[in-house]
């Protein structure tokens, strides 16, 4: 046979498998950028996909985003100028290269640039970042034909592109060269950091979701990139005691509403602080607008890759849960609870159920699995259901009431007659 007369050269293939598994990227605990897995990138790519900028080496070099190229140099440029003297070209391009391998480290995809183009890259792109929350932040540094902020609409598509997953850059080099640069010490709001720039830059869009107070109630010490930034500021403020093997899906709001569940708007910002208690399900304000599916699928697949707990992975399927239809959609927004900047009510619930397609749940680690539970419990207790049906059909209005009413009191008249003429037999 024809595989008799085949001989492996053992050395040679030793050698070559060896080579294969040292050139492999080494696993880095400081790895914190992912390709969007491709589960999640079918369901809608338009939403990981940077429009008009590529910020990191996952898109670099896209010939669909080569205008902007020109606009980071631009920024770049101004960049160094804004910057202390005594810090040269050369001195940002040496500052990088020692971060070099932290920086590729930070991804989870091997990074093929050679180094010279790596380093290139890094500086263009943090640079450019670090002039787009500037600008924001301190408009005496626009210029009147600046290309981004003179634009609207350009700026707006800027703001969602550096939010995406793929198109991140590690945190830490974006304050490192900020506070090296010298630039907070020679603006006009002195010693505005990194974090604050960021903050204020997201809030404008996002005020729901980022709130005023956010940076003294939340640590930010260990912020990732621009997309954990995002997440933090939803993250729960006080731990949840989570209960392991309960199912996670909810009933809906109408199933909840019949069983008698009132709906209230919560004090609280934070999406997480949800809670049900006396037949009271209160929830914190949720507004949905065109763009919120990219913020919230970006989330999902962050978490995805990297998080141990998946608190927005945990939100969207409550919520998917909760809102099946536009009717449940309709009951939400009359309570304030949902403010929907959607064409209608179902293209909310439509969302919702589309984003839970790509969720990954854990039934020992659910964080909603407490309310989830007493949620499914109110609405088999067939006292609950018996006493909301005859209140919501029978004494819904004035006139109803007074007819189930008379109707009683008919029926104990006669009562007592039947009563009294078996007493006269």
């Amino acid at each position: 046979m024809l595989c008799d007369h085949i001989i492996i050269d053992v050395e040679n293939l030793s050698i070559s498998i060896g080579k294969d598994l040292e050139a492999l990227h080494p696993l880095s605990v400081e790895c914190c950028i992912y390709k969007v897995p491709r589960t999640l990138y079918r369901l809608n790519e338009v939403a990981y996909t940077p429009q008009v900028v590529s910020i990191g080496p996952l898109h670099h070099g896209k010939p669909e985003l080569k205008l902007m190229e020109e606009h980071k140099r631009r920024y770049t440029k101004e960049f160094l100028q804004l910057s202390t003297s005594s810090v040269s070209v050369k001195e940002y391009v040496e500052f990088i290269r020692k971060r070099e391998k932290r920086l590729r480290n930070s991804y989870a995809e091997t990074i093929l640039l050679n180094p010279q183009d790596f380093v290139k890259m890094i500086l263009t792109d943090a640079a450019f970042l670090i002039m787009v929350l500037l600008k924001f932040s301190c408009p005496e540094l626009q210029s009147s034909n600046d290309r981004i902020y003179s634009r609207p609409w350009m700026s707006g598509d800027v703001r969602y592109d550096i939010l995406l997953l793929e198109n991140q850059l590690p945190f830490f080099i974006l304050e490192e060269l900020y506070d090296v640069s010298g630039i907070p010490n020679k603006l006009q709001k002195p010693g505005l950091s990194m974090i604050q720039l960021v903050h204020s830059f997201f809030k404008i869009k996002w005020d729901h979701w980022v709130l005023d107070d956010v940076l003294e109630k939340q640590n930010f010490l260990e912020t990732k990139h621009l997309l954990d930034f995002l997440r933090i500021c939803q993250q729960p403020l006080a731990g949840n005691k989570i209960k392991s093997g309960v199912k996670w899906y909810a009933p809906s709001v109408t199933e909840l509403y019949r069983a008698g569940v009132k709906f209230e708007l919560a004090s609280s910002k934070n999406l997480l602080e949800i809670e049900f208690r006396d037949g009271i399900l209160k929830l914190p304000a949720l507004k949905i607008t065109n763009r919120s599916e990219i913020l919230l699928r970006n989330l999902q697949a962050f978490e995805q890759c990297h998080c141990q707990d998946k608190y927005l992975n945990d939100y969207i399927s409550l919520i998917s849960s909760l809102v099946e239809t536009a009717e449940d959609v309709k009951i939400m927004a009359e309570n304030g609870i949902i403010q929907n900047r959607l064409r209608n009510n179902d293209s909310l619930s439509t969302l919702f159920n589309y984003l839970a397609r790509g969720n990954l749940v854990s039934r020992h680690s659910f964080y909603f699995s407490n309310i989830v539970e007493a949620l499914n419990l109110y609405c088999k207790n067939p006292w609950h259901k018996w006493k909301a049906t005859l209140k919501q059909d029978y004494f819904n209005n004035p006139w109803a009431g007074i007819s189930v009413l008379a109707a009683f009191i008919l029926l104990m008249l006669t009562v007592v007659q039947t009563v009294c003429s078996l007493l006269q037999i």
